[in-house]
């Protein structure tokens, strides 16, 4: 499990009227295809959406924090995406935050934050 620890909020108090979490980030944006639960059986899934439940066990017990951001965000496609996924990061997902990782900080959504987060906490 990686362990973020956020730098700075650039603004985010002056812009949140209230306050995001991932479990409502992802109730609002992926239940749809990928079920409350996360296990693909959304009303909008038509069999195209993975099992969110089984990332990390799909890659040898470790949750892929990057690669699940990356296709999130609209930056990396897998071979086997589907392209019924949308772009997040072409809509709003809300104000950067900076995150240090291995010493180095990379600035990301505060919505993709905590909807990464939101996934690796319903990991079976």
């Amino acid at each position: 499990m990686r362990n973020f620890i956020i730098v700075s909020v650039l603004g985010l108090a002056a812009c949140v009227e209230e306050p995001v979490n991932g479990r409502t980030t992802y109730l609002e944006s992926c239940a749809a295809c990928h079920g409350v639960s996360g296990a693909g059986d959304g009303p909008a899934a038509r069999g195209l959406a993975p099992d969110l439940t089984m990332l990390a066990a799909r890659n040898g017990g470790v949750f892929p924090t990057d690669d699940v951001m990356s296709i999130i965000d609209g930056l990396e496609r897998a071979p086997h995406f589907s392209a019924a996924m949308p772009e997040f990061g072409a809509g709003d997902l809300g104000e950067t935050v900076i995150v240090e990782n291995e010493g180095l900080g990379t600035p990301v959504p505060f919505k993709l934050l905590v909807l990464t987060e939101y996934l690796q906490s319903i990991q079976q």
